[in-house]
């Protein structure tokens, strides 16, 4: 420890540098004082919100807002603390307004700095984290009890409105987005019959789906052809195999009527035989024409396939919307409001003017110590003995030469008592 080794040394040092650590512990306290009354007390309110489940399971009417609630709820804090919002409430509950020198930037920047808003994950279904946020809390701290409760929950209000919002308008994007979509391909498969349609009257091709039917008819007329033709050879033959000896008014007879079943027949073959023919001209195209045709269905039957997924997209964001139009699906609420809080958060200001007095006693017996520790004089003849191993051979104390000070005390108890008389 230096010069300092017993008490006694100890109470000599406090006795010389009492003046000193006086004044070093009176600055402090005073400084410690000032300090705590330049502090201001802050109070603190907080509003917690719920994130809950849709009414309405997943599996059962989809909703078409995707995303993670995480994600969505930090845009959401991303537009809540931008200036014009920040600077709204500011206007709306007249924040700052003991500090008539702040610039609006700076009222923004200090408001940004007393709220804080956190989010507690829920709980993992599994080992995945789908990043779904269960409970939101909005806390502000401001000078004034009732200025902090009424932005924790101004800020809530306005969080719970952005989000409904802005569910509600990705719903109705995406409900816009595929009735544009069904209804520009409507609009493209009729430009597109029309064409098939024109292009057919211009080439003379048959309707859609009766080539089929056509060539289904002129196999059926094949067939009759081919039957008719097997009757008119058993009829020739019959013919032929008339008996010559039989009378000739009979075979006369025979043959007349053979004649006429084969004029029936003929007339019938011709008949089918000109429908047959109708039918494979209506078929006869030119291979350009065929290609060309095939591009033309090609280009339907893409477009209504396209048609029946847009089509199913289109009734779930329908779903989805009036799903978000009823509060039905994921929504926000409030499940504890703010209160205006009792007492401050920050520390009391007695509190911090007497740790600081303590400090500054402390500080004071430091510096003193320090002062010791710089100039080790030795003092009394124990020190001297502690230090060299003998003792001095006289101690000699301070004399101080000049005449005692009065001090005001003595003046006044002079005073009270009068003059005394002189003795003769």
């Amino acid at each position: 420890m230096g010069p300092i080794h017993t008490f006694d040394d100890l109470v000599d040092m406090l006795r010389r540098r009492v003046r000193f650590m006086f004044v070093v512990s009176a600055l402090g306290a005073l400084f410690s004082v000032l300090f705590a009354l330049s502090q201001q007390h802050l109070y603190q309110a907080t509003e917690v919100i719920q994130i809950a489940r849709p009414k309405i399971d997943n599996d059962l009417a989809r909703s078409t807002v995707a995303g993670s609630s995480a994600r969505r709820l930090q845009l959401i804090e991303q537009r809540l603390m931008a200036r014009a919002s920040l600077l709204e409430i500011i206007d709306a509950f007249n924040l700052y307004v003991e500090y008539p020198d702040l610039k609006p930037s700076e009222m923004v920047a200090r408001l940004r700095a007393a709220v804080r808003i956190d989010g507690v994950a829920a709980a993992r279904e599994g080992f995945a984290d789908d990043g779904t946020i269960a409970v939101l809390s909005i806390t502000a701290e401001l000078p004034i009890a009732l200025q902090a409760q009424q932005v924790a929950h101004e800020l809530t209000r306005r969080t719970i409105e952005l989000s409904r919002n802005s569910r509600i308008e990705q719903a109705r994007d995406t409900l816009a987005f595929f009735t544009t979509q069904e209804e520009d391909l409507t609009r493209k498969m009729h430009v597109l019959e029309d064409q098939i349609a024109a292009f057919r009257v211009q080439n003379d091709l048959t309707l859609t789906g009766s080539i089929e039917f056509s060539r289904a008819e002129i196999a059926t007329l094949n067939q009759a052809l081919l039957d008719i033709d097997r009757e008119i050879i058993q009829i020739n033959r019959n013919a032929d195999q008339v008996d010559q000896g039989a009378r000739q008014a009979t075979a006369r007879r025979m043959l007349a009527g053979f004649n006429q079943q084969l004029m029936t027949l003929e007339a019938q073959r011709k008949l089918l035989q000109d429908r047959k023919n109708v039918l494979a001209a209506s078929l006869e195209t030119s291979p350009e024409i065929e290609r060309e045709l095939g591009g033309y269905e090609r280009q339907l039957r893409q477009l209504r396939g396209e048609m029946d997924v847009i089509s199913a997209h289109r009734t779930e964001a329908e779903v989805g919307f009036r799903l978000e139009n009823g509060r039905q699906a994921e929504r926000l609420t409030v499940i504890e409001p703010a209160i205006v809080p009792d007492y401050p958060v920050t520390s009391s200001r007695k509190r911090t003017a007497i740790l600081g007095g303590g400090l500054s006693l402390m500080l004071a017996f430091a510096l003193a110590f320090l002062l010791e520790l710089r100039r080790p004089v030795i003092r009394s003849a124990a020190q001297m003995k502690r230090e060299i191993g003998f003792g001095p051979v006289v101690s000699i104390p301070t004399l101080d030469a000049s005449p005692p000070k009065i001090t005001l005390w003595q003046r006044l108890v002079s005073l009270g008592r009068g003059p005394r008389a002189v003795r003769a």
